[in-house]
């Protein structure tokens, strides 16, 4: 599994932009105000030597109230989930008593603990470092997190001794599919009708274990692996019927998955929180169904609205299927699985070079790349550049202009093309040297200086 990292501090000390420094994205909103972030925020960690999940958290202070004891809670449940923590201070305040108080707290947890020294640009980093020495927590790591300094170094301390897991024996050759969702919309039943027994308690009440469990299975002669992050226990090792749901377990499940199961109850409408995990699984490039459960306690004439309203709400990933299904009852279970099958076959088809550059050259002579500054972008050949997700690297001059558009056209022709079923289609694009950039310079030069000449000789003649 991904590690999990909380970063952890006291409010306005830089935790949103380092976690977006991290992530490389704009997730977590940074303000100069204190108090901004109030919920967790997850996403995927990409400076660093291994993989990681890093969390966001609100600012810790001392005796909260109000929506401060809601953050409190919000941290704690972070730190509880973490595996490592980064303790993150502000250089240009000072080493502070609650700086000292939230790192007493974080000592009772017993996890390791690295502290990072922020704001450090246009100081002395090491003198500004040197009084939170008294933290006791190690070696204080000098960075300045609105420009990305020392962000790599703080990371790879942070992730010291963590290695990269060998894929277990069990999941070679399977196909594994994750199958995430909020709680009590059918998770649980839906894995006990795959596995054909009652392997997991089946509750009315929300909730789902903390362990994620791999369970193999066989269906149609191929082997298959479920990834469970809906409290996938033997009733025999349940001790609390309700735990809380982990959204860190949910990304560790998609970093592992083939395929992607998100799913939701017919009677409820798609929540926020449905779509920030669909868009999560979508950023990692996961081949992905929408398996709409409880789809036989809902009216006939009810069925084509809630199609309509699926259909709007996740109108940012149009090429995913939705599959309406009934687990308790079995109806078109079966079809997910076959369904799982073809994705995981979409997301790892390989493409020869050449039926790609077809593919392209068609593209290009249906809808031609728009102008730039009156030439004309030009794509001359394309080829594979991985799988799951499927990766097409795009060759040509201009390419950097290329509209997003123009690259989801291209990414809509291949899927078509090539039949990737439920999976994105990444487009990159490369620019590629002009050879003959210098042999134009030069002739032009000499076509100057004959330009020049040529009157001076004919006043002579």
């Amino acid at each position: 599994m991904l590690p999990v990292i909380a970063l952890v501090g006291r409010p306005n000390v830089g935790k949103s932009t380092l976690f977006n420094v991290l992530t490389g994205t704009r997730d977590a909103i940074v303000s100069d105000l204190p108090g901004v972030t109030r919920d967790r925020q997850y996403g995927f960690g990409r400076g660093g030597p291994v993989p990681y999940i890093v969390v966001d958290t609100g600012g810790l202070i001392e005796n909260p109230t109000g929506i401060e004891a809601h953050m409190r809670m919000q941290t704690g449940r972070a730190v509880a989930e973490a595996d490592r923590l980064v303790l993150i201070t502000d250089a240009r305040s000072g080493l502070t008593p609650q700086d000292q108080l939230i790192t007493r707290e974080l000592r009772r947890t017993g996890k390791p603990i690295v502290l990072a020294v922020n704001k450090v640009d246009g100081l002395d980093a090491q003198a500004v470092s040197a009084e939170f020495h008294a933290l006791g927590v190690g070696e204080p790591h000098a960075i300045a997190a609105s420009h990305g300094q020392g962000c790599r170094e703080l990371m790879e301390s942070v992730l010291a001794g963590i290695e990269t897991r060998e894929e277990p024996a069990q999941a070679a050759g399977a196909i594994r599919i994750a199958i995430i969702g909020r709680p009590n919309v059918g998770k649980s039943t839906l894995v006990n009708r795959l596995l054909g027994e009652e392997r997991v308690i089946a509750s009315e009440e929300p909730g789902t274990t903390r362990d994620r469990i791999l369970v193999p299975f066989q269906r149609d002669g191929r082997d298959f692996l479920l990834i469970d992050t809906a409290g996938l226990r033997r009733r025999s090792r349940i001790e609390n019927a309700v735990e809380r749901v982990s959204v860190a377990k949910t990304l560790q499940a998609i970093e592992e998955a083939h395929v992607v199961v998100l799913v939701l109850d017919a009677h409820d409408a798609v929540t926020e929180q449905d779509a920030s995990v669909l868009g999560l699984a979508l950023a990692r490039g996961r081949a992905l169904i929408v398996a709409v459960n409880k789809w036989d306690g809902v009216a006939t004439e009810q069925r084509q609205e809630i199609k309509r309203q699926l259909t709007l709400k996740l109108d940012f990933a149009p090429f995913v299927p939705l599959c309406f299904i009934s687990a308790r009852h079995g109806t078109g279970v079966g079809e997910l699985v076959q369904d799982a099958q073809r994705a995981y076959e979409a997301a790892m088809r390989e493409m020869p070079t050449p039926a790609l550059t077809r593919t392209l050259e068609a593209a290009v002579a249906a809808q031609p790349p728009p102008l730039v500054r009156g030439r004309r972008i030009k794509l001359r050949y394309a080829h594979q550049g991985g799988r799951n997700p499927p990766r097409i690297v795009i060759h040509g001059n201009q390419t950097a202009a290329l509209p997003d558009a123009y690259s989801r056209y291209l990414g809509n022709v291949f899927r078509k093309a090539f039949d990737l079923y439920a999976t994105p289609v990444l487009i990159e694009l490369r620019t590629d040297p002009n050879p003959y950039a210098g042999r134009t310079r030069k002739r032009g030069k000499a076509e100057r200086r004959r330009a020049r000449s040529g009157p001076r000789k004919a006043q002579r003649r």
